[in-house]
C-alpha cells in the first residue's frame, strides 16, 4: 500500500516540473527501480491511473527499468551483482557484504509536450 504515497509524490513532481517547463502534458515519466525497494510496478501503474486523471499527466506512460542489486564484499572488497536472492561474497564466502545499488527508487526523467505558447 505504500506505492499510493510514493504514487502520489511522484505525480506532485511531475506536475511540478511539468508545469515548470510550460508543458501542456506530461508524456513520459523514466523511472529506475532497485530490487530492494519493494516497489511494484503494477502497484505504481495502478494508482498513477487513477490519481493522475484530470491533471496534466493523465494519459503519460511510465516507463519502468528494473536494474540490478550489487554489493561490495566488507571483507575483501570484491563488487558483485546479485544474481537471485542475497548471496555471500563469491570470492571469500563472507556475509559481511554492503548494498552499493539496488535500493533505489527515483525518477530519471520525464517527456513533455510543450504548451504553444513556448514553441
Amino acid at each position: 500500500m505504500h506505492e499510493l504515497s510514493i504514487t502520489q509524490n511522484l505525480l506532485a513532481l511531475a506536475q511540478q516540473y511539468g508545469t515548470e517547463a510550460g508543458a501542456a502534458r506530461v508524456t513520459d515519466l523514466y523511472l529506475v527501480i532497485g530490487p530492494f525497494s519493494s516497489i511494484l510496478d503494477e502497484s505504481v501503474q495502478f494508482y498513477w491511473d487513477l490519481i493522475a486523471e484530470d491533471t496534466i499527466c493523465e494519459g503519460a506512460t511510465l516507463h519502468f527499468e528494473r536494474i540490478p542489486a550489487k554489493l561490495v564484499c566488507q571483507d575483501c572488497g570484491t563488487g558483485y551483482e546479485l544474481q537471485r536472492e542475497l548471496e555471500f561474497c563469491p570470492a571469500c564466502q563472507s556475509s559481511h557484504v554492503k548494498i552499493i545499488q539496488g535500493d533505489e527508487f527515483r525518477l530519471e526523467s520525464i517527456g513533455i509536450e510543450p504548451s504553444r505558447e513556448y514553441t
